[in-house]
């Protein structure tokens, strides 16, 4: 922090504001101030009810980490095709995705088992339905469901403030700026607290029972606190947030978790890349490329 004074030049709002296409910095790419498809593609589909299309990003990870806990807990009926969305070249601005999310945002899901098939957008509300359609990962008990409720909206609620605030001025934003920085940092920091206070007493986020809340909070705060989430975790001490780092790495140690980050994931090693899923046996057969040795993706 170098003082109240360190800003750049002010800037003052025109009256009506315009768009200009190099605006956004590291996505200005795909940013426009318009919905709507921008070309005719339709949406592969595979041999499962199921059909994700998505990206590892933490909003992608709660969708594939609950599917493949759902199948570590033998609900067969929870398998699924995991296609790859890459937003940096505007896969989700395709005539067929936005037919299943107009808002062109993944992840995003196709139920075949319904008649007509359900379409489920929001990764929320995504997870809700998976949990009540299978009977699992949320209490039964009615005051404990609206524990689990509150805090899975709390996640919807306060992460856009750690990944569309913290994350995009610190990491992705053309230049630094020491206000929204900070303002954002101050912010992310009350809700690591906030989580922090919570897991002292809890182990996970609704006591004992392992549920959806932990599956959305992780993604991101877990992720966060293990330094894999815009290499940020130094900066905001992360070491001093006990509690939800043995959360964070108890959740870690969890098969299917570390499964469900590797699904629809197209960077990073090798070894942890799993750009499309479409069957238990990808894992062992599929790295960055299909099991021939051409490109998944």
């Amino acid at each position: 922090m170098t003082g109240k004074n360190s800003m750049t030049a002010p800037y003052t709002p025109p009256r009506i504001w315009q768009w200009h296409s190099d605006n956004g910095g590291a996505f200005a790419s795909i940013n426009r101030p318009i919905a709507g498809a921008t070309h005719d593609q339709p949406l592969p589909t595979g041999k499962h009810p199921l059909q994700l299309y998505s990206l590892a990003t933490p909003n992608g990870v709660k969708v594939t980490v609950l599917l493949e806990e759902l199948l570590a807990q033998g609900i067969n009926d929870a398998e699924y095709d995991a296609w790859l969305i890459r937003i940096t070249e505007g896969d989700q601005f395709s005539s067929g995705f936005v037919e299943v999310n107009p808002n062109s945002k993944i992840p995003a899901l196709m139920d075949h088992s319904t008649t007509p098939p359900t379409p489920v957008f929001e990764s929320g509300s995504i997870l809700l339905y998976l949990a009540e359609k299978y009977g699992a990962f949320i209490p039964s008990d009615p005051a404990l469901r609206t524990q689990c409720l509150n805090w899975l909206f709390w996640q919807m609620g306060s992460a856009p403030m750690l990944g569309g605030g913290f994350g995009h001025f610190y990491a992705y934003a053309p230049e630094k700026l020491e206000y929204p920085i900070n303002r954002y940092t101050m912010e992310v920091k009350r809700q690591l607290d906030v989580l922090d206070r919570h897991l002292a007493e809890h182990r996970y986020m609704c006591g004992e029972q392992y549920s959806i809340a932990d599956m959305a909070i992780w993604p991101w705060y877990g992720a966060l606190v293990l330094g894999r989430l815009y290499d940020a975790a130094e900066f905001i001490a992360a070491d001093s947030y006990c509690h939800v780092q043995r959360w964070a790495q108890e959740i870690d140690q969890r098969p299917a978790v570390q499964r469900g980050r590797r699904v629809n994931r197209n960077w990073g090693e090798a070894s942890e890349q799993l750009p499309e899923r479409h069957d238990a046996s990808d894992f062992e057969l599929r790295t960055q490329g299909r099991p021939d040795g051409s490109e998944a993706c």
